[in-house]
């Protein structure tokens, strides 16, 4: 493979998109609505002083790059990926996309601050990645914005994409963190307190980065001509089973075929505890991926009404909660953009149908596994009592301030069927009241309180559990080994990323370093055990923990 840039392997681009869509007749970087278009040209703006604060060598590997970086390499990508330099090949571009924002339509947004570098073919298959720089300067979409991002919320993007990504949620990934030597005036909360901070820019990965607005731009305006591409393109680079097809039934099984991504998708945000925030429609990818990590958080405790996004926190749209019916009503979104290519309401609304044929079944097996017990219709299934169980415990995380994470975790480690038979029904004395307790104890805010107030609960759920595992028969050491695969130890917890990024905006790097790593293994124990402990009180109120803006 022939050499480029410093030493950097040549990559193979093929820039489908510019190939295959409408592109933007105008070069001139300046705000605009393109109508007719899908994408605009448009190049990186270069920074002051690029360097290479991260680079992510699982994902390097998947571009054919170097899982390590030094010298003039490592300057060579600091370079590239801060849009300083560019590769053979590349063809720089921002999308083109509308959408619904918090419920409302918005019409043109687009890529305000993302600039695809372009899409590289990997491997004897060709498999395709999109290249995208988050933070590399003014597109024609960035209406009143800057382009830039702070390091704050691109360490943050870096940092969760990788983190989901080996926990097995569907997602895009992260590639590179370079800090800009430029300071980026943000006001984090939108209330007159700006301020300048460290810039950064992150060079994201996926297949494609297309969302339901890009559909919903060109049927809002009737760019029928542009539609007609769009579906093409999406059907013939990222759903081929479809391409044989005529574009109604091609537009009817794009449809299907996202409405079921994405419910599987939901399913593992509600198993994980991840809470997008800005669910709005340019933010739900085509292709049932994670996308656009902005004002998330994870449920340090387990409110299904907690949103941390202090846009959302009058209305709450966007809480944890509310995440499988919100993204519903975005493909509702997607069907109505679609309506020009498969004027069928009846066919569109069969094939919406999918979301909830495979979220109310996913949901439902997902949290009884990771108790341990069946799947509905799975062998061995007790229907009444197993949901019961489900939302018993619901229950009492609500109750009580209760870390959904340490909490199942810790359920594993309920001895139940080890040692033979079941204990006998005088096993109700104090002892073992005690050691029930010892199992839930760690993951309560207040467990001194809590088991003044909701004992008898918690035990009263705790033996029930233990019976119907001791019913199930399955060994201890099994059970735990296959809910502790389903069942985090490690996630990359709000406060554990501030405390990333309070270091690195002090030029220190090796927190971020440590907690990647810790998330690499996501359902092991870590060696440190600080990456698995509970929201500390300092946490509780502060900017970037709990309340974050889309400015994060």
């Amino acid at each position: 493979m022939s050499e480029a840039v410093g030493g950097l392997p040549r990559l193979d681009f093929d820039n489908s998109a510019l190939r295959e869509l409408p592109v933007d007749p105008e070069t001139r970087n300046f705000r605009r609505f393109a109508r007719g278009a899908c994408l605009s040209r448009v190049a990186p703006t270069p920074v002051a002083a690029p360097s290479m604060a991260c680079w992510v060598p699982e994902v390097a590997a998947l571009l054919g790059l170097p899982e390590r970086l030094d010298g003039d390499a490592e300057s060579a990508a600091a370079a590239v990926f801060a849009g300083n330099a560019t590769l053979p090949g590349s063809e720089p571009y921002a999308w083109r996309y509308g959408g619904h924002q918090f419920g409302h339509w918005a019409d043109q947004l687009g890529d305000g601050r993302a600039i695809s570098l372009g899409e590289v073919r990997v491997g004897a298959a060709g498999e395709r990645w999109e290249l995208q720089l988050k933070g590399a300067g003014p597109t024609p979409y960035s209406r009143q914005g800057d382009g830039r991002a702070v390091l704050r919320s691109s360490l943050r993007e870096l940092l969760c994409s990788e983190a989901m990504a080996h926990l097995g949620v569907p997602t895009t990934r992260a590639l590179s963190l370079v800090t800009t030597g430029e300071p980026v005036v943000r006001d984090m909360f939108y209330d007159g307190h700006a301020r300048p901070e460290p810039g950064a820019i992150v060079c994201r990965v996926a297949p494609s980065f297309l969302r339901i607005g890009h559909f919903e731009i060109l049927a809002a305006h009737g760019e029928g001509a542009a539609h007609q591409a769009l579906l093409d393109h999406v059907v013939r680079r990222h759903y081929p089973a479809l391409a044989s097809l005529p574009r109604r039934e091609a537009a009817l099984g794009l449809l299907t075929a996202v409405a079921e991504r994405s419910a599987e998708m939901v399913v593992h945000w509600q198993r994980v505890g991840f809470v997008h925030g800005v669910l709005n429609t340019d933010n739900i990818s085509l292709l049932g991926l994670t996308i656009d990590y902005g004002p998330y958080g994870w449920l340090d405790t387990w409110d299904p009404d907690w949103t941390p996004n202090t846009t959302d926190a009058h209305g709450r749209r966007y809480r944890f909660g509310a995440q499988p019916e919100v993204v519903l009503w975005n493909l509702v979104q997607l069907a109505n953009a679609l309506y020009p290519a498969a004027p069928d309401v009846p066919a569109l609304e069969a094939a919406l149908a999918r979301y909830e044929a495979v979220l109310s079944p996913g949901l439902e097996r997902m949290f009884r596994q990771r108790l341990g017990l069946p799947g509905p219709d799975e062998p061995g299934s007790a229907e009444e009592e197993d949901a019961a169980l489900v939302l018993g415990l619901g229950e009492l995380m609500s109750a009580a301030e209760t870390d959904p994470t340490l909490l199942y975790r810790a359920l594993a480690t309920l001895p139940a069927v080890t040692g033979g038979a079941a204990a006998p029904a005088a096993e109700v004395d104090a002892a073992d009241a005690d050691a029930l307790w010892a199992v839930v104890e760690p993951a309560l805010y207040d467990a001194e309180a809590t088991r003044t107030t909701l004992e008898a609960r918690w035990l009263g759920w705790l033996r029930r559990y233990r019976q119907r595992l001791r019913a199930l028969g399955r060994p201890d050491v099994e059970r735990a080994r296959a809910t502790n695969a389903l069942n985090p130890a490690v996630i990359p917890r709000n406060f554990l990323a501030q405390e990333a990024i309070d270091a690195a905006e002090q030029g220190e790097f090796g927190p971020l370093h440590a907690l990647l790593d810790a998330s690499r293994r996501p359902y092991e124990e870590p060696s440190n055990p600080a990456f698995s402990r509970k929201r500390p009180e300092w946490a509780r109120s502060r900017p970037g923990c709990s309340m974050l803006s889309c400015s994060s």
